[in-house]
């Protein structure tokens, strides 16, 4: 069964502020038109607007800017309804049930804690099937074949982390074998290249003062455009670009970086307000990682902006 019922776009939420040209707001704008497209032409939701796209505009709600009416239209109720997600109508052949619960677990989790839905249950359930998917080395693999992650597919490290995610903000105390268990595993995990190097330090952000200076090979690896790619000298990519600065944000280190990093992003933003689409290998044309990399890019840029 679809859920077609549409919530409020906010409950008990401040009226969003007049919108400003930004990089930000016209990705916010962008979104905002193509998180509900996506439903109300494929009958279906997705785990790239529904999930990684609409993870962002809760975030940018959160953060009280200025998400226009209708942007969350029928994906709330879609979200808090996880008994309903492994029934979505969808293509088998591209649909990956373990990977789009914890997808839609992660969007569920931001619109909590954005207020924009009050179902402490939802968030609950969700993380008890994120929970039941855990492996019993602590990571939730997938994408087995893929040497590196890509926007739509996350691969088993950022998978792993956004996992462990959702189930901190469930519930840190009730999951806390699964939580420690995911953080062994990133304790024991090694990074074959820039990507993966930054999610372990998003996961692990104490690693900022680790021995192996994983932060200045990091920072060492940007591009002379201020972007990074997912090996040393591979060219920039918005997707790994956006990793690298969450990583940076979250260990509290390299402002330089992170600012040069935000000028590649506002820079290769496309005029419509989203991000072209990082795809494995590159060059390639996918919706699906058009709109997960323009979440991952709006997000990060959220999340960096001193101003906020």
């Amino acid at each position: 069964m679809i859920l077609t019922m549409m919530l409020p776009t906010a409950v008990g939420a401040q009226a969003p502020a007049p919108s400003v040209e930004t990089p930000e707001q016209r990705g916010i704008d962008y979104l905002a038109r193509e998180v509900p497209r996506w439903y109300f032409e494929n009958r279906c939701f997705s785990c790239h607007n529904n999930g990684d796209a609409a993870r962002a505009l809760y975030i940018a709600r959160r953060q009280h800017r200025a998400v226009p009416p209708g942007a969350f239209a029928g994906t709330t109720v879609w979200l808090t309804a996880p008994a309903q997600w492994d029934h979505n109508r969808g293509n088998p052949a591209f649909s990956d049930k373990k990977l789009a619960r914890i997808q839609f677990a992660a969007a569920l989790a931001e619109a909590w804690k954005s207020g924009v839905t009050r179902r402490p249950w939802a968030v609950s359930t969700a993380a008890r099937l994120v929970a039941s998917a855990q492996s019993p080395d602590g990571s939730w693999p997938v994408d087995a074949d893929a040497d590196v992650g890509s926007p739509a597919t996350w691969g088993t490290p950022l998978t792993t982390y956004m996992a462990r995610g959702v189930l901190e903000s469930a519930d840190k105390i009730g999951f806390a074998a699964h939580i420690a268990n995911a953080t062994a595993w990133f304790e024991a995990y090694q990074p074959a290249g820039t990507f993966e190097s930054a999610v372990k330090l998003m996961a692990l952000p104490k690693l900022k003062n680790s021995p192996d200076k994983i932060v200045d090979k990091i920072v060492a690896a940007q591009s002379s455009d201020g972007g990074w790619g997912p090996r040393l000298h591979s060219p920039s990519e918005p997707f790994d670009t956006a990793i690298v600065l969450l990583a940076l944000h979250q260990a509290g280190v390299g402002q330089q970086a992170i600012a040069r990093g935000r000028a590649y992003l506002a820079g290769t933003q496309e005029r419509d307000g989203g991000w072209p689409e990082t795809t494995r290998p590159p060059g390639g044309h996918s919706y699906a990682q058009h709109i997960s990399t323009s979440g991952w890019a709006l997000q990060a840029l959220l999340l960096t902006d001193t101003k906020r």
